[in-house]
């Protein structure tokens, strides 16, 4: 009979066991989800950063067309 309840409780054991820390993983999850988000909104802003920048940027002024008069 003890080693029935012995064994009963080493699989209550393992079962508790099995079920692991899911809310510290969950937590690591959600971290892990937002430094990817972030790090994808900060590559994002950059790039915007870098179109606007070469939007404005002056002409070069080898690309420039001169028309001539014909005399």
């Amino acid at each position: 009979m003890k080693k029935l309840v012995l064994m009963f409780v080493a699989i209550a054991a393992v079962s508790f066991a099995s079920c692991g820390n899911k809310a510290a993983d969950q937590a690591a999850k959600q971290a892990d989800s937002i430094r990817i988000a972030d790090s994808i909104a900060a590559a994002e802003a950059e790039a915007a950063a870098a179109a606007a920048s070469d939007s404005t940027a002056t002409p070069d002024s080898a690309a420039t067309t001169t028309t001539t008069v014909a005399q």
